[in-house]
């Protein structure tokens, strides 16, 4: 298992729900939250790993050591959304690249855990970003399609980068052929 980069077709997926929990899911979501660890990321989304089904995992620390702060979500959706804030944001499929977006100042979320149960948690500032990111990538929508035209620009050779990386990455077998991007 690892981290796609942009342009991988998998991080324009919309995800499927999960409609059943087995050992398969619950060693996912173990390794997701290694991986998420590894990159010294908050948070991770299925399609990020190149999985089609609505999972994320996140630490709101970012801590393997605060198992409290971790969370494994299961068809997590944003159920309310209040106020808003601009601040500083960047993903694990977009090494190095930070710009401002704008997202709710406080969500509500629900979603199901490991056991089956449906949860809620309301939250505000990082906590309610990582669920609105993460949640995002299920829905194939990406942090850079929520930039202001600035942020797009200052970003443009980042991207470009990235895209080259990526297709470099083609002629060279080290990612399989007949993966086409989606930009």
């Amino acid at each position: 298992m690892k981290i796609v980069k942009y342009p991988h077709p998998a991080l324009r997926a919309k995800c499927r729900p999960l409609t059943s929990l087995d050992e398969g899911v619950r060693t996912t979501a173990a390794q997701m939250l290694e991986l998420m660890y590894k990159a010294e990321g908050l948070g991770l989304a299925a399609p990020q790993v190149a999985l089609d089904y609505q999972m994320i995992v996140i630490n709101f620390v970012g801590d393997p050591n605060e198992k409290d702060a971790e969370l494994v979500a299961i068809n997590p959706v944003i159920v309310e959304g209040q106020g808003a804030v601009k601040d500083r944001e960047g993903c694990l499929s977009f090494p190095d690249l930070y710009q401002d977006i704008r997202r709710f100042k406080t969500v509500k979320a629900q979603y199901y855990g490991l056991d089956g149960q449906l949860h809620e948690m309301t939250c505000s500032d990082l906590a309610a970003r990582i669920w609105q990111h993460e949640i995002d990538h299920l829905n194939g929508t990406l942090f850079i399609d929520k930039m202001g035209p600035l942020a797009r620009m200052s970003s443009k050779k980042a991207l470009e980068e990235l895209v080259a990386q990526f297709e470099d990455g083609l002629k060279k077998g080290t990612i399989p052929a007949g993966t086409a991007a989606k930009l």
